[in-house]
């Protein structure tokens, strides 16, 4: 039998949008769990043991260094000093671990480290320090299997796609080690005799990074590896619901600097709730805070962050459409439909949340799909079983979200095509849903739901499907299935998908890592990992040399 305890948590009434966002269930926890005024926060303590004593979870003492209670503050020791986290499967409902989270004292103390650690590291030739990332790479490929296995029992996506998540960190290593050798300024004519401009990169200083709980190491990965062969020491704060995640990848990390005699604080981690993740929005010490969680979260972020006049790094929310144009290759469309709209139970940013099919398509594409969401929903499950293909929900409060969101769906006139239902069994399984009936503009359309349901509307043209697309706050992904050149253009064009990420003949989710990642309008402007995200790490001065005798001015002025 389970017990439940009752907190009341008190805080002041900035925190409101967050405590929101964190009781609703999706990602909006990153800053941690808050209120407006004092809410309930339900733990269910299970007499069982904690997974981590069962042998089937040993690879979490055995491969991970993980404990039943373990520290969640690093600055190159390991301490934690604030309240302790319980992580809970979403799989079963069950205590996996403790996480001691740290105060703002422990804050303090991990920014002056990094403060310290930057004097250092920013000293070390830029491939220097490629190779040290390169080698955390190396290491975090030979817990790979571990920690993908840890994502997937702490978030609950399934194992390939922990597996993946962790992979993606290390390609990411691979593509910041070349970097190093890589990062360039320019050298530009000057108007003025024996003179040379220069544009020269040198790095901020300490990064902070929040990362959400859906991909509670991927994240992390694209700030911290480019943030590090920039020259910049790195600040965690993880999900609260995703601590073990943090503290694995922490230690993994930690290994290399220490074999290498660089400062551990390097890459300091500060677990904690909603008090830190405010302190770092405010923190001058910090010219630069990547967050990612939900738009509601993001606009307060940023806002607390310009107020300082620190830079942001935004990657919020995502309405995301995929569009099915007639001449479209429906056999590939569907496959690619499936895995994005059901893909990690629907808690990806770049989920497809819409479904624009063109008329003539329209019928047979739905036919189509209920098909193929009645296999996957047969393989419906543990994330760690292998023959798995959706896992769930991350919290109770995300299936709450689920089912108010089709009870919205429903009561504006739509239409419960599949799905539609939460499954009973422990953990927080839902049905893959699929809503038709519903105009484009629906409120409800438009709100962008952290779970697996997919709006299925119809359009007359490509010019409305490109319409609809654009007419969501979120600009994050959006796909579009064709066969025709002309409409490929159109949709990569000015006049065509408004998103960061614009995709034909793919799915809306999946991005590779050589690609800045991000979105635009509500999305929040940032962009992370690869092509020239690295700028955003870096500040950049403008340098006029004059080698010569003589002092000229600029435009020919004058002033003797």
């Amino acid at each position: 039998m389970s017990s439940v305890t009752i907190c009341l948590i008190r805080i002041r009434p900035w925190h409101h949008a967050v405590l929101q966002c964190y009781t609703y269930g999706t990602y909006h926890r990153a800053l941690g769990q808050s209120t407006s005024s004092c809410f309930q926060v339900t733990r269910r303590h299970m007499s069982i043991s904690p997974l981590i004593n069962d042998p089937k979870y040993s690879f979490l003492r055995n491969e991970l260094d993980l404990k039943e209670e373990n520290n969640g503050v690093f600055d190159g020791t390991w301490f934690g000093n604030g309240d302790v986290i319980t992580s809970v499967c979403p799989a079963n409902g069950h205590e996996i671990a403790k996480v001691r989270a740290g105060n703002i004292s422990d804050y303090n103390r991990c920014v002056e480290a990094a403060q310290q650690a930057w004097c250092s590291w920013a000293d070390l030739p830029a491939p220097r320090r490629g190779e040290i990332v390169r080698q955390i790479g190396d290491a975090l490929r030979s817990k790979l299997e571990p920690l993908g296995k840890l994502v997937s029992l702490e978030m609950g996506k399934i194992q390939t796609e922990g597996v993946g998540e962790v992979q993606e960190y290390v390609d990411v290593c691979d593509f910041a080690c070349g970097l190093s050798r890589t990062l360039k300024g320019q050298l530009l004519p000057s108007e003025r005799p024996g003179h040379v401009l220069l544009e020269n990169w040198n790095s901020l200083g300490v990064i902070g990074v929040i990362s959400a709980f859906n991909f509670p190491i991927a994240v992390y990965g694209w700030n911290s590896a480019i943030a590090m062969v920039c020259g910049n020491s790195v600040l965690w704060k993880g999900a609260p619901s995703t601590p073990l995640v943090s503290v694995a990848t922490t230690k993994v990390v930690s290994g290399v600097l220490e074999a290498n005699g660089i400062p551990g604080a390097v890459c300091c981690l500060c677990s904690g709730g909603s008090d830190i993740g405010e302190t770092m929005a405010r923190d001058t010490r910090l010219p630069l805070l990547s967050f990612t969680g939900s738009t509601q979260v993001g606009h307060q972020v940023g806002m607390l962050v310009q107020e300082r006049f620190g830079r942001h790094l935004l990657e919020l929310g995502g309405n995301n459409a995929l569009i099915v144009h007639h001449d479209a290759d429906l056999d590939m469309m569907v496959r690619a439909a499936v895995f994005a709209c059901v893909g990690t139970a629907g808690q990806r940013c770049t989920t497809t949340r819409r479904l624009i099919l063109h008329t003539k398509v329209y019928n047979q594409v739905l036919t189509r799909l209920k098909a193929a969401y009645t296999q996957v929903l047969l393989r419906v499950g543990d994330p760690l079983d292998k023959r798995t293909l959706i896992g769930p929900l991350h919290s109770a409060a995300a299936v709450r979200n689920y089912q108010d969101a089709i009870s919205e769906a429903v009561e504006a006139g739509g239409t419960v095509e599949f799905g539609g239902k939460v499954i009973q069994r422990p953990g927080f399984f839902v049905e893959p849903t699929i809503v038709t009936g519903l105009p484009h503009n629906a409120s409800v359309v438009h709100k962008e739901t952290f779970a697996p349901i997919v709006y299925v509307l119809k359009a007359e043209s490509l010019d409305q499907a490109i319409m609809w697309n654009n007419e969501v706050h979120q600009g994050l992904s959006s796909s579009l299935f064709t066969a025709s050149l002309d409409s490929i253009f159109k949709w990569i064009g000015p006049k065509g998908s408004d998103c960061g990420i614009v995709n034909v003949n793919i799915p809306t989710s999946g991005a590779e890592i050589g690609g800045a990642f991000g979105g635009e309008k509500h999305t929040g402007g940032g962009r992370e990992s690869g092509s020239d995200s690295w700028k955003q790490y870096m500040r950049r001065s403008t340098v006029t040399i004059n080698y010569s005798k003589e002092l000229p001015l600029a435009q020919g002025i004058r002033f003797e």
